[in-house]
């Protein structure tokens, strides 16, 4: 069961990352910086609130499973094994995602609040990437996304710099804290092979002498 859930997972977040260049646009960064300076809620902005709520109940599974850099980074394990070593590295996301989130707050008070809703803000019918000269910010993703990977380790964006994590991150500890019913991991002690080797879980680095690999 564990075997086939995986190989569904992995194939829901490379058809999400096939999908990337259509919906880019409702995980940007910059799009909630451009609508907050003038009070405009977008599409982006509605998708990381809808991740920092589900994750109060999914964890960190959505990296997992939904993704679409997730789905680059299952493609990019078949050419590079080198893992992140963590530690400070992990630190750096949250020094863009804090600068970030102060910004966009003070745009909205300065523009005098939420004046609008525009889920499909700067897209063509829904549609992220409609002119040819736009795909250079698909790309340039895609290079940063590559070029961590292959010299940082497997996850280096996630680690590093994505800017969705931290929502998921505060979910999961606020979850944590108000102790409320959440996707968790049940561990399959008969499993573990003691071979104190690392996998990614959700998003985390488990070892697997303390958090068995089991079924969910």
């Amino acid at each position: 069961m564990n075997k086939i859930r995986q190989k569904m997972r992995k194939a829901v977040i490379i058809g999400t990352f096939l999908f990337f260049p259509l919906i880019i646009f409702y995980f940007s960064p910059n799009l909630v910086v451009t609508g907050a300076m003038d009070g405009i809620v977008v599409g982006s902005f509605i998708v990381f609130s809808a991740q920092f709520a589900l994750s109060l109940f999914l964890g960190r599974s959505l990296c997992s499973y939904f993704c679409p850099i997730a789905g680059l980074h299952e493609c990019l394990a078949l050419a590079t094994d080198k893992r992140v070593k963590g530690g400070k590295k992990d630190l750096i996301k949250y020094c863009l995602w804090v600068p970030w989130v102060v910004a966009t707050a003070i745009l909205f008070v300065m523009a005098g609040g939420f004046r609008e809703v525009d889920f499909f803000f700067h897209t063509a019918n829904g549609i992220s990437l409609h002119e040819p000269f736009s795909y250079w910010i698909y790309y340039g993703v895609l290079l940063l996304v590559v070029v961590l990977a292959f010299t940082v380790g497997k996850s280096a964006f996630c680690h590093c710099v994505c800017w969705m994590a931290p929502f998921m991150v505060v979910g999961t500890k606020l979850s944590a804290w108000l102790n409320l019913p959440r996707l968790q991991l049940k561990p399959d002690k008969r499993g573990c092979t003691a071979c104190k080797s690392r996998w990614w879980s959700a998003g985390t680095w488990e070892t697997p002498n303390v958090h068995c690999a089991g079924s969910a």
